[in-house]
């Protein structure tokens, strides 16, 4: 049997009671086959980012331990979104139920289309660093550093614990 890795899933929303969507979101990682929800950040309040004229999100950080691969992986994080409502319509930034991103695979690189690892902009969101920094701020991003330096270079004030 293959070896169970470590990954980090990025977590979001701003519709439908957020948090509460996040919370379901927890739960539903529980129940991914062959993996294990390992431990999670605290929940962030945080401002739009991309386009500002919409509520306010709701961000956390979740590591995993799974034997599946990361395509694999991505498909039930794709399957836990639209359980919890999300249509994908092309749209960038926008509103939406439930956001789930792979953000790390252990310390995989990939550039396949549908497959981008580490998630390409992990290191300019803030709503990604302060919850992954709470988790492990000596992770090292492959091809961009270590979780602590890239939260030094980015404004993280308005990451706000709501839990």
């Amino acid at each position: 049997m293959r070896q169970a890795v470590r990954a980090y899933v990025g977590l979001g929303s701003n519709l439908d009671d957020p948090a509460q969507q996040i919370r379901r979101a927890l739960t539903a990682l529980e129940s991914i086959p062959r993996t294990r929800l390992l431990r999670h950040s605290h929940s962030y309040r945080t401002a739009p980012w991309g386009i500002t004229d919409q509520p306010a999100f709701v961000n956390a950080v979740a590591e995993v331990a799974s034997v599946l691969e990361p395509r694999a992986l991505l498909a039930a994080l794709l399957a836990i979104e639209r359980e919890q409502g999300r249509r994908r319509d092309g749209s960038q930034w926008g509103p939406r139920t439930l956001d789930l991103d792979l953000l790390t695979y252990a310390q995989l690189r990939s550039t396949e289309p549908g497959l981008i690892l580490p998630h390409p902009r992990i290191g300019a969101r803030a709503f990604v660093l302060v919850p992954l920094a709470e988790l492990d701020a000596e992770l090292a991003i492959p091809g961009a550093g270590v979780v602590r330096d890239l939260l030094a270079c980015v404004d993280a004030a308005d990451c706000v614990p709501i839990d």
